[in-house]
């Protein structure tokens, strides 16, 4: 994936973004485990590159991110860095609360991805990403093609004014499963390519598989 460059705005602004949320210990550890099918997978972490282009900005970073969905609510880590190690943006999302502090100012929502958007003005379906960057899709999701062993290929995803288009460039085997290594997202002149370099399924180790 070819690196794109900051902006000098953008650059300022997520070297002063920092979301977060209460801090509470995990009430679980967990391991890494190998499944068949990425679903089967309550949890799991990756590391990759992200880049984001639209017509007024454009950046590209490494992609770290912890999802756990074993809990009524989501626990999301996600760290954005720079190549030289930089932590650009970090995320963490727990028991339904995000804040964000920019610049001395604080700002708090139960949408994570309303909050990104409110503060920063980027588009990205953050609160969708989970499942599409394991290959599956949402109950209105609409799968345009498959290949030939049945995995996704291309879906729309239906939103208020522009739908979200979405491709599996390519896919890769990680912990037993096939998930996809680089997929594209548009949507009018916002364009987002993910590449998974690893995605590592998780459980917790005090309970039986």
């Amino acid at each position: 994936m070819q690196y794109l460059t900051f902006t000098p705005q953008r650059i300022l602004l997520l070297c002063c973004l920092f979301l977060s949320a209460c801090s509470v210990k995990p009430p679980h550890t967990l391991s890494n485990i190998d499944v068949t099918q990425a679903n089967e997978a309550k949890a799991w972490e990756i590391q990759g590159k992200l880049a984001f282009r639209s017509s007024t900005d454009k950046f590209s970073t490494n992609l770290f991110w912890f999802h756990d969905n074993l809990l009524s609510q989501p626990h999301d880590e996600l760290s954005l860095t720079t190549m030289i190690g930089t932590t650009a943006l970090s995320l963490t999302s727990k028991q339904g609360l995000a804040t964000i502090t920019v610049q001395g100012k604080t700002y708090t929502d139960t949408d994570p991805q309303r909050l990104i958007g409110q503060v920063s003005g980027m588009q990205i379906p953050l609160n969708k990403l989970p499942l599409w960057i394991t290959g599956q899709v949402t109950n209105d999701d609409i799968v345009d093609s498959y290949n030939d062993d049945g995995s996704i290929s291309a879906f729309t995803s239906p939103e208020l004014g522009e739908s979200w288009q979405v491709e599996y460039i390519s896919y890769q085997q990680q912990s037993g499963a096939m998930v996809p290594k680089l997929l594209q997202i548009t949507r009018a002149d916002v364009r987002i390519k993910i590449q998974i370099n690893q995605w590592q399924a998780l459980a917790p180790i005090d309970i039986p598989l």
